[in-house]
């Protein structure tokens, strides 16, 4: 049984398909029991981190970041996922609470908590600007999805392939998925027998309940004799601080910070990421305030 969360890398030995796979059982279910996620919001949230730390992966150098949104008008609203090349991501679901009826079709109770909208993939790179890349949602479906977003954005074929598997408390038992890339240079045989491989209905998460993420890629690149070029251990990890709490507070602006000064009361602040809670006195405030600088006045 797998209790360690890894990230694999490789290249298939006529170094025609490039692929990633993981196995991240231990961050989706802390992401479960930090934000107390329905069944539905747990799965959605959990294939959204898996794909969060392959794209922070295929990232170039320590530090970058890549985040990825989907902004939709299903019932779970708004999922956002932050990962770094270090294999380090965190993750929130606005509405974790969001049960569905059921309608017996795997996947679709996901695909209508989504709904319509848009999926934002925005990379980091700590150059001027961030780079950002925008679609509309295409079904609702996390890994669909995404798989439609390398199509268009960055017309690279590409197969996601993202699942949670769930015990009957709602625990998550496995988690984890796979990313295939064609190279420019693929020939018409690979592109055939992979085909034929990704149209095989596989059960991801059940898979990875007693298999690493190696073998899966094995499964996946049937015939391909995927050699591994790197592995990487991913963890949850939340970056927030008393520190990075005041430099939210001092995004409100003067006016409103004079006015939590005036009520005289201490102003606690919540980490959307981990829930942690922070709580600055009045006495913070009026720092916070004292290193803005001064409004000009109109002449």
């Amino acid at each position: 049984m797998n209790e360690k969360d890894i990230l694999v890398r490789a290249l298939s030995k006529n170094e025609e398909v490039r692929a990633f796979a993981l196995t991240d059982k231990g961050i989706a279910e802390e992401a479960r029991k930090l934000h107390e996620t329905s069944p539905i919001a747990t799965e959605a949230l959990g294939r959204t981190l898996s794909a969060g730390l392959i794209l922070g992966d295929m990232m170039k150098e320590k530090g970058d970041l890549v985040t990825i949104q989907f902004f939709g008008d299903g019932g779970l609203k708004h999922i956002l996922v932050t990962s770094d090349f270090e294999g380090q991501v965190k993750g929130y679901v606005s509405v974790p609470g969001y049960t569905a009826l059921s309608t017996g079709e795997e996947g679709d109770d996901i695909r209508k908590g989504i709904g319509r909208g848009t999926l934002t993939v925005i990379r980091d790179y700590h150059l001027k600007e961030p780079y950002s890349s925008q679609i509309a949602i295409h079904t609702g479906d996390i890994a669909g999805d995404l798989t439609y977003y390398f199509s268009q954005s960055e017309q690279t074929p590409t197969s996601v392939g993202l699942d949670v598997l769930l015990g009957e408390d709602g625990a998550v038992l496995a988690s984890g998925g796979y990313l295939i890339q064609l190279m420019p240079f693929a020939s018409q045989k690979t592109i055939d027998t992979l085909v034929r491989n990704l149209s095989r209905p596989f059960p991801i998460a059940q898979y990875l309940v007693s298999h690493t993420p190696e073998e899966l890629l094995s499964v996946v690149l049937d015939g391909f004799d995927p050699q591994i070029t790197g592995t990487k251990d991913v963890s949850w990890h939340c970056s927030c601080s008393e520190e990075r709490g005041k430099m939210v507070i001092a995004t409100l602006g003067r006016k409103e910070i004079e006015e939590m000064i005036r009520e005289n009361k201490p102003v606690e602040a919540s980490c959307v990421f981990c829930g942690k809670k922070y709580t600055y006195t009045k006495e913070e405030l009026e720092e916070i305030l004292s290193s803005l600088p001064q409004e000009k006045r109109a002449a």
